[in-house]
């Protein structure tokens, strides 16, 4: 877990978080050179509704709905899902593209140890969701019948 220091207005990261995201940020520049990927947010679900998904990644300022409703897609596939630090604008470009990018959904890491080198937060936090987006989804299933 990361720990963050509050000095005055500014929060400060712990060194060892500033480690994670920068193999975070090299990791993806690497699937975008070796792997399989998928951009944009109907590619993704359509990928994730075929459980070829390893890892989906969402920028943090993904609408809440999509982020929702990808959320629930992930979780019936038992897929991983990452909240990526910067916006569209920043996980675009992180991706080698000059347009906004809302989700990233990784089909082939290339080299299977960049998924594991991941932030170990990416669990804990959807399991955290799990239970209450299953709850949800279960509620939504029995009003449509």
């Amino acid at each position: 877990m990361s720990q963050k220091l509050l000095i005055g207005r500014k929060t400060v990261v712990a060194k060892k978080t500033k480690k994670v995201l920068e193999s975070l940020y090299s990791g993806l520049q690497l699937i975008m050179e070796s792997g399989k990927y998928v951009l944009g947010y109907k590619q993704t679900l359509k990928i994730i509704r075929h459980s070829k998904v390893k890892l989906i990644v969402l920028a943090n300022n993904c609408p809440a709905l999509r982020k929702s409703e990808i959320e629930y897609y992930a979780i019936l596939a038992k897929t991983g899902v990452h909240q990526y630090s910067g916006n569209t604008t920043e996980l675009g470009l992180e991706c080698g593209k000059y347009c906004g990018v809302c989700t990233l959904a990784i089909v082939d890491p290339g080299d299977p140890d960049i998924i594991r080198s991941m932030p170990e937060q990416i669990g804990e936090k959807q399991n955290m969701q799990n239970s209450s987006l299953m709850k949800l989804a279960r509620a939504c299933l029995k009003k449509k019948k």
